[in-house]
């Protein structure tokens, strides 16, 4: 039984657990089939954690290495990067019962160690739903935008923004 908080690797049996809280974090808009999850926590150079509290899933982060400056596509099965070049945080989202327990940082934390430790030394992720000062304070700082790179936040939603973070120093 686990009674304090754990982080662990996100397997394939926790996507059911991982939907419920999607299904509760994000608008319905950004909420995406589970065979998508399933496949970006399964890539070759997955970074995807969980956490775990008295043996609930409270929180889960999707990341994984991917060519820089080219988020996968929202909602779609993607193959692995042909090269690694940047940390891609796709998904992050905590449950009511995980609220205060400071999971988003330590899931953030432990997966940019992962990638450090794979030879990455930057990440990347859209901001949606207003969370941009959220990773703002975790050191991620809005990025230029080009048009293609409009039209794919687009997607996200009118306030989507485009961060990204060196991993070293």
């Amino acid at each position: 039984m686990r009674a304090e908080l754990v982080i662990d690797r996100l397997t394939p049996g926790d996507i059911p657990a991982a939907m419920a809280i999607q299904t509760l974090a994000h608008s319905p808009e950004l909420v995406e089939p589970p065979e998508v999850l399933a496949n970006r926590a399964q890539l070759p150079s997955s970074c995807s954690l969980a956490a775990w509290h008295d043996d609930e899933m409270v929180g889960y982060l999707i990341a994984h290495g991917w060519a820089a400056d080219t988020p996968p596509p929202l909602g779609r099965l993607v193959e692995p990067a042909a090269e690694d070049e940047v940390l891609f945080l796709h998904d992050l989202a905590v449950a009511p019962a995980g609220r205060g327990l400071r999971i988003s940082g330590l899931l953030v934390e432990q997966a940019t160690t992962l990638a450090v430790q794979a030879g990455l030394c930057r990440a990347q992720l859209i901001a949606v739903a207003g969370a941009a000062p959220y990773w703002q304070g975790l050191g991620f700082a809005a990025q230029p935008v080009s048009p293609a790179m409009r039209e794919k936040l687009a997607l996200y939603g009118s306030n989507a923004v485009w961060m990204g973070r060196d991993l070293l120093g």
